[in-house]
């Protein structure tokens, strides 16, 4: 991310320029950040990811939703892009444009050599005051792994780790289960093994 004015934004102001943009930002504390393109193994992994828990939420409660939907965690005032978003029950959103999304049930972010350590850290952070969340996805684009958070009655976060293309990860707050060979198929880790910056 890079940031794009050094000019203190207030909310308002970050949407009325984001909504015309051609291009996505964050938004925090006065600042707007640029997103930067993604890489071709992070791209088939959404894609793989959208695919796979589209076909099992298609007739159920859940409606998922792609990285084009922004989140507001109103706690903190963050507005961001997961890859992948799925709320169950009815969505509620900022106003009536219907593009800003408060209630998230379970929110993916597909790991990359800039954005891991801060997906892992300060956003995890964010994303641990939405009340509405129950279950976090971490999904590697340089090996196989995927790592789901998911949040106990007393508050906490238990993790469950997969790294086999075997493994299977359920999702409980949305009712679905993802295959690891599933996400991963005909992902080519290699090409972005690199550690260049990128997503």
């Amino acid at each position: 991310m890079s940031t794009l004015s050094k000019s203190f934004l207030t909310p308002e102001q970050y949407l009325e320029i984001e909504r015309k943009a051609d291009f996505k930002s964050e938004y925090y504390q006065g600042e707007m950040f640029a997103m930067a393109g993604a890489r071709e193994a992070h791209n088939r992994l959404v894609w793989n990811l959208v695919a796979n828990l589209g076909a099992q939420l298609r007739s159920g409660r859940c409606t998922g939703y792609p990285s084009d939907m922004r989140v507001l965690v109103s706690a903190t005032g963050l507005y961001t892009y997961p890859d992948a978003i799925v709320v169950c029950g009815e969505p509620k959103f900022l106003d009536d444009r219907r593009d800003t999304l408060l209630n998230p049930t379970l929110i993916v972010e597909v790991l990359s050599p800039s954005t891991e350590a801060y997906d892992r850290g300060r956003k995890f952070k964010h994303y641990r005051s939405l009340e509405s969340l129950q279950e976090y996805l971490l999904v590697s684009s340089d090996r196989v792994q995927a790592e789901l958070y998911r949040r106990q009655p007393d508050g906490t976060w238990l993790l469950t780790a997969a790294d086999s293309p075997a493994d299977t990860l359920t999702l409980s707050s949305i009712d679905c289960r993802l295959l690891l060979s599933d996400l991963y198929e005909n992902v080519d880790l290699t090409a972005d093994a690199s550690g260049q910056p990128g997503r």
